[in-house]
């Protein structure tokens, strides 16, 4: 079974005596439970483990986690190991759960029990909101993003374009020969989900419909700058533009969709400006679009899009997990697709899906803002299979 790189880190951090909780946290449908049972069954022979799911829980009983808790100390005791695991999957879904966790955690460290701590959750909101109330200085995380190109490619051989239409889940290969059931899956089991069940459970959204909408309609629009304002036109019973930005914020934190904001050296301005849509997974955007595979190839324009788009969930995605900022830059015809900053280094990228296309912005911005590097990704410049393959945090090295 193939092993992405975040199974070696929950082994080694495992293996070390407990300092922390581990928090593995990320996106629906990305492995991250597959990951950690990997995780766990390479270290059964070192370290013994109990593995428990919250899926089917009422979410009122959060006492569950303290009965899970006590079995795993009555193993430990009974077995005589010096130290054990617990893991508990979406821990997210019960109700005040941090309260719970701490104060078994804080009992464990009181009486020197070498109980070590592995938590997993789908929804960033949730797990954030929970990890910032109660469990500050008493964790550490391990995010995971959405599957890259060369991990689709090494595990389900999944060619570029086909990576550039059907995005980076694993449990959609098996599908992807059929258009149907593809959208189905994209729709109900992720789309649905991180909706349903992550957002609305536990945020306040007063408009749910206008929630989902502004999704679908963001998610359509992945790649290109589009103003709230004008959003507010398509939409029904859309209210204002702040409503549209509070729930951009909420979809971006569950993995879903971002709205980048404006390239400037004016904080207020970043934040008041035009957003540039951009889905955290191809696939999210080209359910969307109409399109079975390999239709939109027959067509550049429309494959352009996907492309753009294709390009962009890659920086976005990876933005999650190597802690840099992501923008787009424009001044009046002049643009840069991306601009990706941390801490004082700035990296400018400009996507070609074709040769027609030009690039004036992107000199301009490079003798306007001297970034730390500027390319090109597409034609006439890096060619997207090895773009795809880097991690963009790389770039400011």
């Amino acid at each position: 079974m193939y092993q992405r790189e975040q199974y070696q880190i929950i082994i080694e951090r495992l293996r070390e005596s407990r300092k922390f909780i581990q928090v593995v946290m990320g996106p629906r449908q990305i492995g991250k439970t597959t990951v950690v049972r990997q995780a766990l069954k390479a270290l059964k022979n070192e370290i013994p483990c109990l593995v428990f799911s919250a899926d089917n829980i009422q979410a009122t009983k959060n006492t569950w986690i303290s009965d899970c808790w006590a079995t795993a100390r009555a193993q430990m005791k009974l077995e005589g190991n010096r130290e054990f695991i617990l893991a508990i999957d979406e821990i997210q879904k019960l109700k005040d759960w941090s309260e719970v966790v701490k104060k078994e955690w804080d009992e464990d460290s009181f009486n020197g029990i070498e109980l070590k701590v592995i938590l997993l959750g789908s929804s960033r909101v949730l797990l954030q909101k929970g990890l910032a109330d109660s469990l500050a200085g008493r964790f550490e995380t391990i995010k995971m993003t959405h599957w890259s190109y060369p991990e689709m490619r090494d595990a389900f051989g999944m060619s570029l374009d086909e990576y550039i239409y059907f995005g980076g889940y694993p449990g959609a290969v098996a599908l992807m020969k059929d258009s149907d059931r593809w959208s189905n899956y994209i729709r109900d089991s992720i789309i649905d989900a991180t909706i349903n069940k992550d957002i609305l459970h536990d945020t306040a959204i007063s408009k749910p419909a206008l929630l989902r909408q502004t999704f679908e309609l963001g998610a359509s629009y992945s790649g290109q700058i589009v103003s709230l304002t004008k959003m507010i036109g398509s939409l029904q019973d859309a209210g204002n533009t702040t409503t549209l930005s509070g729930y951009l914020n909420v979809l971006k934190d569950s993995g879903l969709i971002a709205g980048i904001q404006k390239f400037s050296v004016d904080k207020a301005r970043q934040k008041a400006s035009i957003p540039k849509f951009q889905v955290f997974n191809n696939a999210l955007r080209n359910v969307y679009s109409g399109y079975s595979f390999p239709e939109p190839m027959r067509e550049p324009r429309v494959w352009g899009h996907f492309f753009e788009s294709a390009i962009g969930a890659h920086i976005a995605s990876k933005s999650l997990s190597e802690n840099y900022e992501v923008f787009y830059w424009r001044d009046g015809n002049l643009e840069v697709d991306y601009i990706l900053k941390k801490n004082n280094k700035t990296v400018a990228i400009e996507v070609k899906s074709n040769a027609d296309t030009t690039n004036k912005g992107l000199a301009v911005f490079r003798e306007r803002y001297k970034p730390h590097s500027s390319f090109v990704v597409g034609k006439g410049g890096m060619d997207a299979e090895v773009f795809l393959g880097i991690k963009p945090g790389k770039l400011f090295e």
